[in-house]
């Protein structure tokens, strides 16, 4: 029903190409899932209500929407990720990453939707690296992107950098029925910093899946950490990011009761 491919086949092989990729173990497949089906997804992400992205970061490291309750979710995408969270699926993911007794998060904590809109962006980081309320270790990343006819130019590239964060060794076209698979520790830095030029109401728009053990191999402990954000040699400024520089400058200067009478002659205004 959802799957364009043999995924059992499809493990064995890549997993030996998954285990060596640099600069740490990832794969990149395409057209693993039925198209049909994708498509209809894409589609429902416009029919979720706006209350329904529940979180919606502005600030100089994302600028990005996500959705993890899944009543605000059609129903077609409903059974999708319960899917990427089947014992089938999961199997898939454990054998090609060669990461024993995965545990999918049916919370879908910091996964589920997310959503790019023009202007927005997420700056290269190591991800968590605990579930906050299983304390189970995160171990790997599954992203399935959307977007069809993606074109170059308007960014949105997935880069993979390398653990000293000297340069970009990767990067991946968020295209259409494209899955991108990798493992998580505090030093696979990741993300897609450059800001997104894309025309009006179109969107970057991906399924994001996490998976989590039990422990984890000596060599990738570490103390529990939130989201590591790093800096990049990006040049290029976000206008939206340089508005908000502004209003927390001049907020040191103008009184909160003096701004809430601007923001409310604005919002009159408007």
């Amino acid at each position: 029903m959802f799957l364009n491919k043999d995924i059992k086949k499809l493990a064995l092989d890549n997993k030996l190409t998954y285990q060596n990729n640099i600069p740490f173990p990832h794969i990149v497949l395409d057209s693993v899932f039925d198209p049909k089906t994708l498509t209809e997804i894409h589609q429902g992400f416009s029919l979720i209500e706006n209350n329904g992205w529940n979180y919606k970061k502005v600030d100089e490291n994302e600028i990005k929407m996500a959705s993890n309750i899944d009543s605000f979710w059609p129903d077609n995408i409903q059974s999708f990720l319960r899917y990427l969270n089947s014992q089938e699926f999961v199997s898939f993911v454990s054998e090609i990453s060669g990461i024993p007794n995965l545990i999918p998060d049916p919370d879908f904590i910091g996964g589920g939707l997310h959503q790019i809109l023009k202007g927005g962006m997420l700056k290269v980081h190591a991800d968590f690296n605990t579930h906050p309320k299983t304390k189970l270790d995160r171990r790997i990343n599954v992203l399935i992107y959307l977007n069809k006819d993606w074109k170059s130019e308007w960014n949105g590239q997935l880069e993979l950098w390398d653990t000293g964060m000297t340069k970009k060794v990767q990067s991946v076209l968020p295209e259409f029925n494209r899955m991108v698979i990798f493992s998580t520790t505090s030093n696979s830095y990741h993300g897609h910093p450059t800001v997104l030029k894309t025309p009006e109401g179109v969107s970057r728009r991906s399924i994001a899946l996490y998976y989590y053990t039990n422990g984890r191999p000596d060599e990738e402990k570490n103390m529990a950490h939130s989201t590591l954000f790093q800096k990049t040699n990006e040049k290029e400024t976000n206008p939206i990011i340089y508005k908000l520089k502004i209003k927390k400058f001049l907020s040191l200067f103008i009184p909160p009761i003096f701004s809430a009478v601007i923001y409310k002659i604005r919002k009159n205004k408007n």
